[in-house]
């Protein structure tokens, strides 16, 4: 199928031509038509999906056939984006798609003046992109008028309920006409988020790609077990690699990804981080340094590091295993994507074997441990199975269940690290 099958108008799709796409992804073939026949959508569809032009080009098209004179221009769309580097992307998505089209639109966020911000949402807007503690602080101050709104969209729903933010969006929701199409789309369901789904939503048509449950085909997986010590030098020794030129690390804290900068800076090798603690002007210098190709490593947080979109990125490095298993599977999503392959390596020391367990299980399968390495751990505290190899493991989706522990599992369980959300 091709983007022409789907009705859009001659300006997106010229759009698209020059962005160099011929056929929608499936979240895109199953979301537009809905979109476009002005009926509410619950998506579900994890990173890499194409879930932004899902909503992005048939947002545009009905803003096109409804257009208004450019004195009475109001928001007739809004997007809440638990991130500014969500939102930035967003932003530029709808920049690039309606280029040919006279529908404009703004991203507000935190972390800079509002000064600016305001100057350009008075000369008037379509389509509003937006943090929500920005937004509401905005509205509060009468600057923005939401009365208008004709499309609500809610992306990484499930994010906004690990940062926090549920309430800033319920708050939000009572702000904006009842009366409107409404766009739901999280990567995972849990229970809170499948309320406020219910909640807001009237007899939505239900999408679903690529379950949160699965991870990409292509996606080359390995675990490296290590002591959490020799985590920092397993990593230098790994990107005496040349090959590996752009290395996307995860960790769990801030703290943490300031430490491992430092021993990386410190070995020569040209890193910085992304986090929370950051300035919005800092995480875009250091994101835009990445993606030309004049940093090597971008270390990030979880929260950071949703918006980030890399064109080939080819490794993804878990410095530390998360606490959750859908947040492995979103992590590494940032590889192999658009049908490319990628590679997903995680250290693993002993107090993080539960997790690695939790994981296999979601996925379905048992990753392969490499302990052929200059920093293994003691035979007894392998997580299982074990591979010995040299340099790049070799391992995708095996479809079979994790291998138990031996009886031990409880009592690893018993010292699990508390869970954390500090990014």
């Amino acid at each position: 199928m091709s983007f022409k099958n789907l009705n859009l108008i001659e300006p997106l799709l010229a759009a698209l031509k020059t962005e160099g796409y011929e056929n929608p992804t499936p979240i895109q073939e199953q979301s537009i038509p809905v979109i476009l026949q002005k009926k509410d959508l619950l998506g579900c569809a994890q990173t890499g999906t194409g879930k932004t032009a899902a909503f992005a080009l048939p947002i545009l098209q009905l803003l096109s056939e409804n257009a208004r004179p450019r004195h009475e221009r109001s928001i007739g769309a809004l997007i809440l984006s638990p991130t500014r580097e969500l939102a930035i992307q967003i932003g530029e998505s709808f920049a690039a798609y309606g280029k040919h089209t006279d529908i404009r639109h703004q991203v507000i966020f935190g972390g800079v003046s509002a000064f600016n911000q305001i100057n350009e949402l008075k000369k008037g807007t379509d389509v509003l992109v937006a943090t929500p503690g920005r937004l509401l602080d905005l509205v509060n101050q009468k600057v923005v008028n939401l009365h208008r709104i004709q499309l609500f969209v809610l992306d990484e729903a499930d994010r906004m309920l690990d940062m926090g933010f549920i309430n800033d969006v319920k708050k939000i929701i009572t702000k904006i006409p009842v009366k409107r199409q409404t766009l739901f789309f999280s990567a995972t369901m849990p229970n809170e988020i499948a309320g406020l789904a219910n909640s807001i939503l009237n007899n939505p048509v239900k999408v679903e790609v690529t379950p949160v449950s699965s991870t990409a085909e292509k996606i080359t997986q390995a675990v490296y077990s290590v002591d959490k010590k020799d985590k920092p030098a397993l990593l230098i020794h790994l990107l005496k690699d040349k090959t590996l030129d752009t290395v996307l690390v995860f960790t769990r804290t801030k703290h943490g990804a300031d430490k491992l900068v430092k021993s990386l800076q410190k070995a020569n090798i040209t890193a910085e981080a992304i986090h929370g603690n950051k300035s919005q002007n800092a995480r875009q210098n250091a994101l835009n340094g990445f993606k030309a190709g004049k940093l090597r490593v971008l270390v990030a947080t979880d929260i950071a590091a949703r918006g980030i979109d890399v064109d080939e990125l080819k490794y993804v490095i878990n410095f530390e295993l998360p606490n959750q298993p859908e947040t492995y599977v979103h992590r590494i999503g940032r590889t192999g994507r658009a049908g490319l392959s990628g590679t997903a390596w995680s250290f693993c020391d002993w107090e993080e074997k539960p997790y690695l367990a939790d994981i296999n299980k979601l996925t379905g399968q048992s990753i392969p441990v490499v302990q052929d390495h200059p920093y293994p751990l003691p035979l007894r505290f392998h997580p299982e199975p074990v591979v010995s190899q040299g340099k790049a493991p070799v391992s995708k989706r095996s479809g079979h269940s994790a291998n138990s522990s031996n009886g031990k599992k409880k009592d690893y369980r018993s010292r699990r690290p508390a869970k954390t959300n500090n990014a």
